[in-house]
């Protein structure tokens, strides 16, 4: 992710960024893997409703209100998987393609970045983007940020079956490993996260 000031800790994209990929901050920083604490919050089944919805997106105190209707707490180091109902949004709306950023998104706002910083989680997974459009006029409300909080991305991860087993099992906090592959000079790796209970 860059911003006008360049990439993270403000270096210039031109002396790190190569025709063989990225020589700072590559994906084989995780190499070994990602194992920690994850946290699933639900947010349809939290509102009655099936999935997030433009005019609506998750802000950073509805995801607290979560937490604590789920029972459970986020602790620093741990994974938040963010549920918005992304497979029931794109049952309904088959042509949306969230990666317009002409389009109106739903997702989540700005305000999560507070949320994510207070609880010093060290991996955001979810299934739904940036809300757009935001009032802070940026193409991108959460992207932009969390690279500079050192947190882990997954995009665009399924979690309507995830979401689904933490209903019936009534619980909503696990082992998450995620394994990247290991691509010297890549931004980034597919993964196929596990939950474990």
């Amino acid at each position: 992710v860059l911003d006008q000031r360049g990439g993270r800790q403000g270096r210039d994209p031109d002396e790190f960024i190569t025709g063989e990929g990225v020589t700072f901050g590559d994906v084989t920083a995780w190499e070994t893997g990602i194992i920690t604490r994850g946290v699933l919050l639900d947010v349809p089944r939290h509102r009655g409703e099936p999935y997030v919805t433009v005019d609506r997106p998750v802000h950073g105190w509805e995801l607290e209100e979560i937490a604590e209707a789920q029972g459970v707490e986020v602790r620093p180091g741990d994974a938040v998987l963010v549920h918005s109902g992304r497979e029931a949004f794109q049952a309904e709306h088959p042509d949306f393609f969230f990666g317009n950023r002409e389009e109106p998104t739903p997702g989540l706002h700005a305000t999560c970045m507070r949320y994510i910083r207070d609880t010093d989680v060290a991996v955001l997974v979810w299934d739904m983007m940036d809300a757009r459009p935001n009032e802070y006029e940026l193409g991108w409300a959460v992207h932009p940020v969390i690279y500079a909080f050192g947190v882990a991305l997954v995009d665009n991860a399924l979690l309507q079956p995830l979401a689904d087993a933490c209903a019936e099992e009534g619980r909503y906090e696990f082992l998450l490993v995620v394994a990247p592959l290991r691509v010297p000079g890549g931004t980034g790796s597919p993964v196929n996260p596990l939950a474990i209970f």
